[in-house]
C-alpha cells in the first residue's frame, strides 16, 4: 500500500510488561498498511506510522482489542476509551482500565489521532489518568471472581465430595477462559509462545491428568501475581506522570488593563500573567516586575528558594514565595519545562541499554527452549525409561510455567524506567538506558570552565583602597559604570547593590576604547580602567604595582580608580567557581574518577580556578584542541564524560563517550548532549554517576533473582521435589520481586 503516511498515537490500557508490548508490536505490524510501530511499556503508549487510509485505523484497533488491551487516542481527539469485550490482559491476565471508572465496556468506534507534531505529546501528557483502587479494575475483579469461585469450589467439594472432579474445573475456567482466548489471539497474531499459551496448556494438561484442584489454584495464584505486578508497574509509571500535576489549571492573564482567569494550557507566548504570593507558576516565563523567592524544588530539586527579579527566568510548576510577580510567558503549555521533561523521559525510556537488548535477544530463544525441554521431560522418560506418564507430564507442565520470561524481560527496563523517573524529578535528565548505563562506566570527566565550573560572569572579589576608603572606591567606580552593559561594569554594579552602596550621579562620562571610562562624580574627576592606563596617567607606587601584580597572578582582572590625579584604589574581578563546584569535583574524585578542566581562557586564570578546586587544567585551548584531548584520554583507556554548556565545545561533546550539558540554559539542557542538568549544579554530575551505578547494581540483582529462582525450581521440579504451585510462584513471585526491587530506585539518594 502506497501513498501518504500518517502517525497515530494511542494510550494502551492494561500493558504492564515487555511481553505485552512485544505481542502488541508483533500483531500491529501484521496489519496491512502499517509502516512502523513503537510501543512504550513505561509510558503506556503506542505510536504507529501507517498509510493514510480509513481502514487502517480500525484494523489496528481490532488487533489490539483482540489481544485484550484497551485503546484510546492521544493528542487531544475527543474520543471515548475503547475497551476490549472482556477483561484487560497483561501476560494473559486481566488488567484494570483506569480510564473506565465504572467498569463499563465501550463499544464506540474510535478513529485514531494523528499527531506528527511532537509538541502535542507534551500537551497530551498534561492529562493525568486518575488511578482506581485495584479491586475496581477489571484485573482486580477477575482475580476476586476467580478467588470466590475457588473458595466456593472448596466448600461445595466438602459438602458434596462427588462433585470434586468437575467443580474445581469450573472454578478454574473462571480465570482461564479469558487467558485461553488471548492465547489463541496472540498465536494468530504471530506470538505462539506467549505466557497465555504456556498457562493454557499447563492448566489443560493438569486437568487431563486429574489435577483439577491444583490447576484451579495455579490459575488463581497466577492472577494474584499479575495483579501485584500491575500495581507495581503503575507506581513506576505514575512517578513521572505526577509531574504533570505540578502545573496549575488556571492563570491570571493581563488583558485590556485588567486581570482575567484563563486556562493555563491556553496561555500564548508573550502573554503577561500575575503570580500571587504562594501560587504555583502556570508557565515558563521571564519576570517583568516584582521580586520574590521561588521554590524550585518541585522541578529542579533545588533545596532553598531562589530569589527572582526582573529579567530572571522562571519555570512552570515552581512555587512563588511572598512577593507578587508579573511574568511574560516564554513557552506554550505543550512546550514548557514540565512538558518537555516528561516528553524527554518518555523518549529516553524507549532507548534500550545494551544489557536490555541482550536480555531481549536471550528471551526470544529462552521461552521456546524451555517449552522444548518441558516436552522432552514429559515424553522421554515414559517412552524410553519406563516412567509413569502422569508423573512426567505433571513435571513437564510445571516446567512450562517456570518458562515464563516475564521476570527476566522486565528486570532491566523496570530499573531503567525507575532511575530515569527519579533522575528527572531531581533535575537529572538522561536520554535513555544506553546513556544511563554508560555514565556509570565513566572513569574521567572533562569540564568546561566558563558557565560550567564557574558562574559564567565576573564578580568583584577584592577592593583595595590606596588613597580612599574601600567603600568610596566601590561607590565612585559604580557611579561611573551606571548604565553600562559591559560584564565588568555589571560586576561592579552588582557588588555595589549587594553592599547597599548609594550611587551619586555621574557627569561627562566617556568610554575610552580599550582603556577604561572617565567622568565626574561628586565634584571629583575620575578614571577607571586598566592598570597600564592608570599608571600612564598617575604613576603607581611599587607597593601598588605589587598588589595589582599579585591579583593578576590569581587570574583576576584589575581595574584601577584614579581620582583628582591620585590613585584612589583598585577593584579585582574574576569569574568565580559555582558554590557547589568544589563539592561536586571532590565527589567525583572520591568515586575514583579523574577530573580535568578544559578551557580557552588564559593559563593564569585557569590554573587559579583549578587550584581552588584541586583539579588539573588545560588552558588556552581551541575547540579542536579540546576534541583532541578527549581523544587522547580515550586512547589512554579512559571512558570520558565531557561536561559543557551544550552549545560551545560541540566537537568535544560529540567526541566523548558521554556528553553532559550543564549551565547552558534550560532549553539547551533539555535538547542537547546525552544527558543534562536542569539546574546546572556541578554536584549533579556525581549524582548521575551514583544513580547509574545504583541502577546497574539493581539490574544485576534483578537478573540474578529472575534466573536464580527459575533455576532452583527447574531442578527441584525435575527431581520431583516441587510441582505446579511452586512453579507458578517462581514465575509471578520473581516478577513481583524484580519490579519491587526496581521501584526502590525511585527513592535512591544520589546527593553527595
Amino acid at each position: 500500500m502506497t501513498g501518504p503516511v500518517r502517525e497515530s498515537r494511542y494510550r494502551v490500557e492494561g500493558m504492564d510488561c515487555a511481553s505485552c508490548a512485544a505481542k502488541i508490536d508483533t500483531a500491529v505490524r501484521r496489519v496491512v498498511g502499517v509502516k512502523d510501530v513503537s510501543v512504550s511499556v513505561t509510558a503506556a503508549t503506542m505510536t504507529v506510522r501507517h498509510a493514510d487510509h480509513d481502514d487502517v485505523g480500525p484494523s489496528i484497533v481490532r488487533k489490539v482489542v483482540g489481544l485484550g488491551y484497551g485503546l484510546s487516542p492521544l493528542a487531544g481527539e475527543a474520543s471515548p476509551n475503547l475497551s476490549p469485550s472482556d477483561e484487560y490482559a497483561c501476560c494473559g491476565h486481566a488488567h484494570g482500565a483506569p480510564g473506565d471508572d465504572h467498569g463499563h465496556q465501550h463499544s464506540h468506534d474510535v478513529r485514531p489521532a494523528h499527531s506528527a507534531d511532537p509538541s502535542k505529546i507534551g500537551a497530551a501528557a498534561n492529562h493525568v489518568r486518575r488511578a482506581e483502587p485495584w479491586w475496581r479494575t477489571r484485573k482486580g475483579s477477575l482475580t476476586v471472581a476467580c478467588g470466590v469461585a475457588l473458595a466456593g469450589a472448596y466448600g461445595v467439594g466438602k459438602l458434596f465430595p462427588a462433585t470434586e472432579p468437575w467443580i474445581f474445573i469450573l472454578a478454574m475456567l473462571v480465570g482461564l477462559l479469558p487467558i485461553a482466548r488471548r492465547a489463541v489471539m496472540a498465536a494468530l497474531a504471530g506470538t505462539p509462545f506467549s505466557i497465555e499459551m504456556l498457562m493454557t496448556v499447563a492448566a489443560a494438561g493438569a486437568v487431563f491428568i486429574g489435577a483439577g484442584e491444583e490447576a484451579a489454584m495455579v490459575v488463581f495464584l497466577f492472577l494474584i501475581g499479575e495483579l501485584l505486578e500491575g500495581i507495581a508497574a503503575g507506581k513506576a509509571r505514575a512517578s513521572i506522570e505526577a509531574l504533570t500535576a505540578l502545573v496549575p489549571k488556571s492563570a491570571l492573564m493581563e488583558a485590556e488593563g485588567r486581570m482575567i482567569e484563563v486556562p493555563a494550557e491556553s496561555l500564548p507566548v508573550g502573554a503577561t500573567i500575575l503570580v500571587r504570593p504562594g501560587d504555583r507558576l502556570a508557565a515558563d516565563g521571564v519576570v517583568l516586575t516584582g521580586e520574590s523567592g521561588v521554590d524550585e524544588a518541585p522541578v529542579t530539586g533545588e533545596s532553598a528558594p531562589v530569589l527572582k527579579g526582573p529579567g530572571d527566568s522562571v519555570f512552570a510548576g515552581t512555587v512563588n514565595g511572598d512577593g507578587a510577580l508579573r511574568l511574560r510567558v516564554t513557552a506554550a503549555a505543550a512546550d514548557n519545562t514540565i512538558a518537555r521533561v516528561i516528553r524527554l523521559v518518555e523518549e529516553a525510556r524507549e532507548m534500550k541499554a545494551p544489557t536490555e537488548r541482550f536480555i531481549d535477544r536471550f528471551s526470544h530463544t529462552y521461552t521456546p527452549a524451555v517449552a522444548l525441554v518441558a516436552a522432552l521431560v514429559a515424553t522421554v522418560p515414559p517412552l524410553f525409561f519406563g516412567g509413569l506418564w502422569e508423573e512426567w507430564i505433571y513435571k513437564g507442565l510445571a516446567l512450562l510455567l517456570i518458562g515464563c520470561p516475564c521476570a527476566l524481560v522486565i528486570s532491566t527496563p523496570a530499573a531503567i524506567a525507575a532511575s530515569l523517573s527519579a533522575g528527572a524529578r531531581r533535575g537529572l535528565l538522561i536520554k535513555g538506558g544506553a546513556v544511563l548505563e554508560s555514565i556509570g562506566k565513566v572513569t574521567a570527566v572533562a569540564f568546561d570552565k566558563t558557565g560550567t565550573l564557574t558562574e559564567g560572569k565576573p564578580m568583584v572579589t577584592d577592593i583595595l583602597g590606596f588613597d580612599r576608603a574601600e567603600a568610596d572606591v566601590l561607590g565612585h567606580a559604580a557611579a561611573l559604570e551606571q548604565g553600562s552593559s559591559h560584564p565588568l561594569a555589571q560586576a561592579i554594579l552588582s557588588r555595589a547593590e549587594a553592599d547597599g552602596t548609594a550611587l551619586a550621579a555621574a557627569a561627562d562620562v566617556k568610554a575610552l576604547g580599550g582603556k577604561g571610562v572617565s567622568g565626574r562624580v561628586a565634584g571629583a574627576d575620575l578614571f577607571l580602567g586598566s592598570p597600564q592606563e592608570a599608571d600612564r596617567r598617575v604613576p603607581l607606587t611599587a607597593e601598588q604595582k605589587a598588589q595589582v601584580s599579585a591579583l593578576h597572578g590569581q587570574g583576576k582582572t584589575v581595574s584601577v580608580l584614579v581620582a583628582d590625579g591620585r590613585a584612589a584604589g583598585a577593584l579585582a574581578m574574576r569569574d568565580e567557581p559555582r558554590p557547589d563546584a568544589a563539592t561536586g569535583v571532590k565527589a567525583l574524585a572520591d568515586s575514583g574518577l579523574r577530573v580535568i578542566m578544559l578551557t580557552g581562557d588564559n593559563r593564569r586564570t585557569a590554573e587559579a580556578i583549578a587550584g581552588r578546586l584541586g583539579i588539573e587544567a588545560r588552558a588556552e585551548l581551541l575547540p579542536e584542541d579540546k576534541q583532541r584531548i578527549i581523544g587522547e584520554l580515550k586512547t589512554e583507556g579512559y571512558v570520558v564524560a565531557k561536561v559543557g554548556d551544550g552549545i560551545n565545545d560541540a566537537p568535544a561533546l560529540a567526541a566523548a563517550d558521554v556528553g553532559i550539558a550543564v549551565g547552558g540554559g534550560t532549553d539547551v539542557a533539555l535538547e542537547t548532549a546525552d544527558a543534562a542538568s536542569l539546574h546546572g549544579r556541578v554536584t549533579d554530575i556525581a549524582a548521575m554517576v551514583r544513580l547509574s551505578r545504583a541502577t546497574m547494581r539493581n539490574i544485576y540483582q534483578n537478573i540474578t533473582m529472575a534466573l536464580g529462582l527459575k533455576g532452583v525450581f527447574l531442578v527441584t521440579t525435575v527431581a520431583g521435589v516441587t510441582g505446579l504451585w511452586p512453579a507458578i510462584l517462581a514465575d509471578t513471585g520473581a516478577t513481583v520481586l524484580v519490579t519491587i526491587n526496581a521501584l526502590r530506585l525511585l527513592r535512591t539518594s544520589v546527593d553527595p
